[in-house]
């Protein structure tokens, strides 16, 4: 097992790693998602693996149970690749002929494809199919591609570059300034400017910097965060050891606390599992990737349910061992978060961005989004609507692009009465305003807001209580 003690040491790692990955070798992407799973995903898993097995293929054929794929609809989904066909709705008892004439022979299932419920055309390829195409899977998009459970993975597809990066070429002021140009606003609900709170939290007073990962998610209907932890957790980790070294190198030592709700076993259970794992590779801990003064680990805590707990200072209070209840909001948890000491908490979608800005830069992140919202945003699609799941795009998008391009319009071919979002504090958006941008600001604006990204559609004969 490797340990890097520089980066060096890291990107001949990934090197070999590429090297010895072929592209074009033929494997089968299953979600393992939850959604998938309670469709039954770890039967048609097994089922893979026994008839892999006995068709003699086990050195030519590549299996990943990988995070959610986002379309929850139609699950348990199963990728082909390369040639990125996917399959719907399977069960076990597909999985001989997908291996006999897809994998084998390279014929396509037709009863197996997506079927568009208006041109009632089969569409083959993933991206292809309308709830995917007209996405922009930046953060959400790798969960299809790889094993959450192998950090191998996760360095090849670049995985821990941004933290190298971050580490040897930027001071934390650069990479401060970065998140900041950038634009990079919270997706926990408040939409605080992420690089502002960062560079608070750092020329603030303390002995101790503590860096927090809200993923204690409590809106109705929203799993996006669930779905980021179980599908990619070392992003949110490699955002969270970035935002360390920004707000806490040369000022005082910092650590870490990552909130999860009791209620998403399979996200603890594959955090934990990268913890452990960046721990042994030298990622986490002492002198991180022999970074002489930088020390930062992650303890991972479980929340009761309590909805309350998703705001910054309940959570920190139940962190301290304390009833969640929130405090005067004139005391900000920058300067005096958790045990009186500065704290940054943000939600685990916003620390998933932070590599690819650092990655790719702050103008490639500004340029998508509009001018006070930028990049994208994983919501959850959820309701009376066709096409159910976990839809990122960008924002500014339409509600109308939403529901009906993404969404493929209302189920039963009944009429859109309204789209709730924001959760419990949102408001309900009638059809007259189905033409809104979707950013902080416009959902605002009439009466709603962003909240962490649930969207629940209501068709005509929902009940709406005033």
């Amino acid at each position: 097992m490797p340990y890097f003690s520089n980066p060096a040491g890291l990107s001949e790692y990934r090197q070999k790693l590429q090297a010895d990955y072929d592209p074009h070798q033929p494997y089968v992407a299953i979600c393992g998602g939850t959604g998938c799973l309670a469709l039954g995903s770890a039967d048609v898993r097994h089922a893979f693996e026994e008839a892999i097995s006995r068709n003699g293929l086990k050195l030519k054929v590549r299996m990943k149970f990988t995070g959610c794929h986002g379309f929850c609809e139609k699950g348990p989904l199963v990728v082909l690749h390369p040639q990125e066909t996917l399959y719907v709705s399977v069960k076990t008892k597909d999985v001989l002929p997908i291996i006999e004439k897809t994998v084998q022979q390279n014929e396509t299932i037709e009863s197996l494809l997506y079927r568009d419920p208006v041109t009632k055309e089969r569409i083959a390829r993933e991206s292809d199919v309308p709830f995917y195409k007209h996405q922009k899977r930046l953060v959400f998009g790798m969960n299809g591609m790889i094993d959450p459970t192998s950090i191998d993975d996760y360095i090849r597809i670049g995985g821990y570059s941004a933290l190298a990066r971050s580490l040897f070429e930027m001071s934390p002021e650069q990479v401060i300034d970065e998140v900041k140009k950038a634009g990079l606003r919270g997706r926990g609900g408040g939409g605080f400017p992420a690089g502002r709170k960062w560079e608070t939290c750092r020329s603030a007073h303390g002995d101790i910097r503590y860096v927090i990962l809200n993923g204690d998610e409590g809106d109705p209907g929203a799993y996006m965060d669930r779905s980021l932890l179980e599908g990619n957790p070392h992003s949110v980790l490699e955002g969270s050891i970035i935002a360390a070294y920004a707000i806490s190198y040369g000022v005082s030592p910092a650590q870490g606390f990552i909130y999860v709700r009791h209620e998403y076993p399979l996200a603890v259970k594959y955090f934990t599992i990268a913890v452990e794992k960046a721990r042994e590779y030298g990622l986490l801990g002492k002198n991180i990737l022999g970074k002489a003064g930088f020390s930062f680990d992650i303890q991972i805590n479980q929340g009761g349910g309590a909805f309350v707990c998703g705001e910054s200072s309940a959570l920190m209070a139940s962190l301290e061992g304390k009833p969640g209840e929130p405090r005067a909001k004139y005391i900000h948890t920058v300067h005096k978060g958790m045990h009186d000491q500065p704290s940054n908490l943000n939600n685990v979608e916003t620390y998933a961005n932070v590599p690819l800005i650092i990655n790719n830069g702050a103008d490639w992140y500004a340029s998508m989004g509009t001018e006070g919202s930028k990049g994208t945003k994983i919501f959850s699609l959820v309701g009376k609507i066709n096409n159910t799941g976990l839809v990122e795009v960008p924002m500014g998008i339409l509600l109308r692009q939403i529901v009906y391009d993404i969404g493929g319009g209302i189920r039963g071919k009944r009429k859109f009465k309204a789209i709730q979002t924001g959760g419990p504090s949102g408001g309900c958006i009638p059809e007259s305003m189905l033409d809104l941008p979707v950013d902080f600001e416009e959902l605002t604006k009439v009466g709603s807001m962003m909240g962490s990204g649930g969207l629940i559609v209501m068709d005509s004969d929902t009940c709406m209580v005033d």
